[in-house]
Order: structure tokens, then sequence, then C-alpha cells
């Protein structure tokens, strides 16, 4: 048995201590957590937030170009972290992670999204926040008419307005448990800023401004009820770039309000709060800056180090200060670099260790709570070979079966943020759950929530049919794996579904019969799915299954769930054989279990 020293090292000033002791109890997803054994969960010391350090006077936009990554040595950062085998390295990480922590992702398999927050109210989609400063944009004219200019009602004004009433994440936890999700992932804070916790270093937060609530507290308490498993999302790393369209200005050459201060404040709803901690600093003098739409290229903030390791420090100490309040599964950040603060792409501004040491206090501080290893963390799009990390695949699939680091697909109905319109199309959300099981991944799908807090009628629809799906079929997805192939179609060609956002392109999408999907399930039979219901009494043929193929088995029963009667079917030199019986009461997709 390997002994671990537990010693605690002096961070400058501030002694890193772990507060309380062990619970008695490492039973985790109960509906019966006492409150005795909640004060006694293991918590990681914080230090007190710091001041946001001085920032020189901004150049002319666009007049100094970002600093080369090139022979950048990546800054080791020093915020406090739980003791324990893990160090900040990811050859730690490697060494003392265990492959099996992340078992009950494949048990759950199916998960939904709750990516809700403030941006709903622009009823704009995605990324609301940052283009309602774009003129031209559908979210700039949205804004406008519903709250006015920018320049006199800016995004901190809507955040002031932002009422939820109708939210209630008990109901709704109940619900997406019972239409067959096995896990949430929640988001605790997106690319604008806004803390959905009572934050210890971010004070622009829900149950500062706008609800007065501790939305993700009401979540992760609902799910805890439910026995359900949960990952908490962090987007704000982001922020500092994304923020830049808050300070350009309207076409009379007014600024919009990134240009406010502390004390601008004095008298108004917001005194006290400083816009510069929702808006970040302006660095728009950096080429580039102020000219792309999505992402910038990549760089070092060259005149802004002091200022860029500071965020930097409060990026992981926002994750830790909800790690330590919440106790979740995993932790995502979000990004389309290796890595947070790589210096490139969504990474873009410093190169640091932040995330390897994020993630290491956070393995050390559950390994404390829980007296075992059963968390991961997901830094999205990370290479793969990188044991304690699960990637995500966003609105796309696997061209092949993936199983060389575990993965999850994610996308959202409509949009990641809600707007009117959307198509609510059960057999979308069921197929995209079918193209990335079949792959050996899991799937977490947003169901766009109204600013009120409330789901379309059409939306609720939906979420029961999916149940209905998922109460037949469910057992040839928990648990399941990836077969040797994934699928197989007509004249050898696999038709996918569309990628992106579950929209037209999905819900018009036509399966024939010929299109199937393989899984193996927890008991060793392969599950056949028909990506449509063939007519009763038609002929289907699994072609992957004739005799004398290298992965033939000889066959000893076909049974299709949700079926009481027998199957008829026949193997030989062309497939596995099955006559269809009376299929009138499926839907969307069939699944036949072979044995």
């Amino acid at each position: 048995m390997m002994r671990t020293k537990f010693s605690i090292r002096q961070q400058g000033a501030l002694l890193l201590t772990l507060s309380v002791i062990y619970s008695c109890s490492t039973a985790k997803h109960t509906s019966s957590k006492s409150s005795a054994q909640k004060q006694n969960m293991v918590e990681l010391a914080l230090p007190a937030p710091t001041p946001m350090p001085p920032s020189p006077a901004p150049l002319p936009v666009g007049s100094v170009p970002m600093g080369d990554t090139t022979g950048v040595k990546a800054i080791n950062m020093d915020f406090p972290m739980a003791k324990g085998p893990f160090e900040p390295t990811w050859n730690s990480i490697a060494q003392h992670y265990q492959e099996d922590a992340v078992s009950w992702l494949r048990e759950a398999k199916f998960g939904i999204w709750v990516h809700f927050g403030p941006q709903a109210s622009g009823l704009s989609g995605d990324w609301f926040a940052r283009k309602m400063y774009i003129k031209g944009t559908p979210a700039y004219e949205n804004h406008l008419k519903k709250y006015g200019s920018p320049v006199d009602s800016g995004y901190k004004d809507m955040l002031h307005e932002w009422n939820p009433k109708e939210l209630d994440p008990a109901k709704l936890v109940k619900l997406y448990h019972d239409i067959g999700a096995r896990f949430l992932l929640i988001q605790g804070v997106h690319h604008d800023n806004f803390d959905l916790w009572n934050s210890k270093y971010q004070p622009w937060n829900s149950v500062n401004i706008g609800p007065h609530k501790d939305l993700l507290g009401e979540w992760s308490k609902a799910v805890k009820q439910q026995g359900m498993h949960f990952g908490i999302a962090f987007h704000h790393e982001y922020t500092w770039w994304w923020w830049q369209t808050a300070y350009r200005t309207d076409d009379n050459g007014k600024m919009y309000d990134g240009r406010l201060t502390l004390a601008d404040g004095k008298g108004k709803w917001w005194e006290g709060y400083d816009p510069k901690l929702l808006y970040g600093i302006n660095l728009r003098e950096y080429k580039g800056m102020d000219d792309f739409m999505s992402k910038p290229d990549g760089g070092i903030f060259t005149r802004h180090l002091d200022y860029a390791k500071w965020y930097v420090n409060r990026w992981a100490l926002r994750i830790l200060d909800a790690v330590n309040k919440y106790d979740p599964d995993f932790v995502y950040t979000d990004g389309d670099s290796k890595q947070p603060f790589s210096g490139d792409k969504t990474g873009t501004g410093i190169r640091s260790d932040a995330d390897q040491r994020m993630i290491a206090s956070y393995f050390n501080l559950e390994l404390a709570r829980r007296g075992k290893q059963d968390v991961f963390s997901i830094t999205k799009f990370f290479p793969a070979g990188q044991k304690g990390i699960v990637t995500t695949m966003e609105g796309h699939f696997p061209a092949k079966i993936k199983t060389d680091q575990p993965w999850m697909g994610e996308n959202a109905v409509g949009d990641w943020y809600y707007a009117p319109g959307f198509i609510y199309d059960p057999n979308a959300v069921i197929h995209c759950l079918l193209e990335n099981v079949c792959k050996d991944g899991a799937y977490a799908v947003s169901i766009p929530i109204r600013p009120d807090g409330s789901l379309e009628p059409a939306c609720l629809k939906m979420l029961h049919e999916i149940g209905d799906w998922m109460k037949i079929n469910g057992s040839a997805i928990y648990g399941s794996k990836a077969w040797v192939k994934f699928g197989e179609g007509k004249d050898g060609k696999i038709s996918v579904l569309p990628s992106g956002n579950l929209g037209s392109k999905q819900s018009d999408f036509k399966f024939g019969p010929e299109d199937l999907r393989f899984t193996v399930g927890k008991d060793g039979s392969l599950n056949v799915f028909t990506m449509m219901v063939p007519p009763s009494g038609s002929k289907l043929i699994v072609r992957s299954l004739n005799k004398g193929n290298a992965d033939y088995k000889a066959i000893s029963s076909v049974r299709l769930l949700g079926y009481n009667g027998k199957i008829d079917w026949t193997q030989d030199e062309n497939g596995l054989h099955i006559t269809l019986p009376d299929t009138e009461k499926f839907k969307t997709a069939l699944c036949f279990s072979v044995n």
C-alpha cells in the first residue's frame, strides 16, 4: 500500500490548510445525506480576493502586435492547492489517476446539459452578451428593442433585471431523470463572467444581482436528491478577450458601458460593483482583438502580464470555490486550444500551468472527501493519451469508434441559449444519442430554458417522447460499449446524422431501413438499432452478422425490445435476416438484442 505524505506548503504569506475532517461516510449520491455529513466535508482553505493590478493606459486600437508564444515558457501558478498524491503536472496526474474513476460515465451514458443563464433573456441564442455590442447582429437589434442602446443600458443592466421566477431545478431534474438522463452538466459561469452561485471571487453573481439566488446550489442539491451524477462547467477563460466588444462605441462615438468604472456607479443600482470585474479591461490595442467575430488567433498580452497572471489566478480560484461548495463529480472547462491559457486560440493571452494545477487540486480534494477516485476533468478538445482527462465532441461525431480516451458528445436543441422558433424533435435527440454511443461515447444534450426558467410546451412534449423511447431501449444504452463496427448502411455506405446543433437539418434527415447502429450491452448481447422504424412484416438484413465473416458468432436468440412475441429470424452467408413483427406502436428506432 502506497503511503502519501500530506505536508502543508506555504504559499507566500498564506498557509494552506485542509479544514475540518473526513466525513465518516464516503457515500455521495443519496437523497438522505444529512446536514452533519455536509458540515464534515473536507474543504480547501482559499485566500481572500486580491485587487486587480493597475494597467497601463490603453494605446490606439490595433497598434500593438500580440506577443509571440514561440519559446515562451508556461508560468507556474502559485494559487493554493489541496495536498495529496497529485502534483500540478500532467505526468503526476497520469501516474496517480485510476482509469476506473470514469466508469460511472459509461454506465450513465445519457445526460442533460443545463446551459442556462442570463443570456437567455436576449432571445438571440448563443453569445448574446458579446454580440449585443456589435451593430447589425440580431442580438444588437433585440437588445435595442427591449433595453435600449448599449451606451445607456448595457449587459450589466440586463443582469439587474433578469429574474427566472419560474425556474424550479428540483422539478426539472426529476423530469430529466424520468426521461432517462443519468447525469447533468450544469453551467457555473459562461463567457459573460457572471457566476451563478454565491461566488467568493466574483461579486457579479446570481446571489448579489438579478434573481438573488444560488442557482448552482439549487441545481446541485436537486441532482443529489435524485441520485444522479453532475459536473460544473466553467467558460470564463474566454472572458478577457470575449468582452472587448463592450469597449466599442456607437455611431456617434459614444462608448458602451465597458468604459465605466467603480466610481461611476455612485448613486446607481450597481454602486459598489466594479464593471471591470464583469467586463475585464480594454485590450483592443492588440492587433486583431477588435476585428474577430469568434476568437483571436493566439499570442501573449505583453503589456498586461501582471493583469494576466491575476486573471488566471482568479479563474482557478473561482473553480475551486465552486468545488468546495458543491462537490461535483467532474469539472468542465470550455475552449478549443489544447488547454486553458495555452497562448493559442481561445487560450490567447498567457501561457500557464493553471489547468493542471487546478485539476490536481480538485483530484486531491475529492480523494480526501471520498476516500477513492471517482471524479474526472473535462478539458475540452484535450488530445488523447492523458489519464484523468475526458474530452468532448461538440456538434460532431468521431469518424470511427473512439476508444483512445473517454469522451462525451454534446450539442444543443436549437442553440446554446434560448431563442424563439426552435425545432423540438425527439427523433433528432435519439439519433444523436445513438450516433455517440455506437462509437463508445456518452452524450449530453442542452435543453433550451426560457428566460423566466420555464420550458416551452413543445419542448416538454419532446422530452416525454424521449422518455418513452428510453423506457423501452435504455437497457441497450446504459453501460454499453462499442462493438467492432459502429454501424452499417445501404451498399456499404453509412449515412450519419448531420453535425451541429439540433434543428431542421437533423429533423429533416431521413434514414433508410438499411441504416443500423451497434452497441454491446452489459450482458454481452449485441444491440442492433434501426435508425428508423421499418414497416410491419418487412425484412431486415444485418449484413455484419453473416456466417463466415471474421466477427462471426453463432446466434442463439433475437428479441425486439418492447415486444413480447417471438421474432422470426434466420442466419446465412448474407447476414442475419429478421422478419419485422407489428411495429405500429414503435417510434424513431428499434433495438434488437442479439445473443
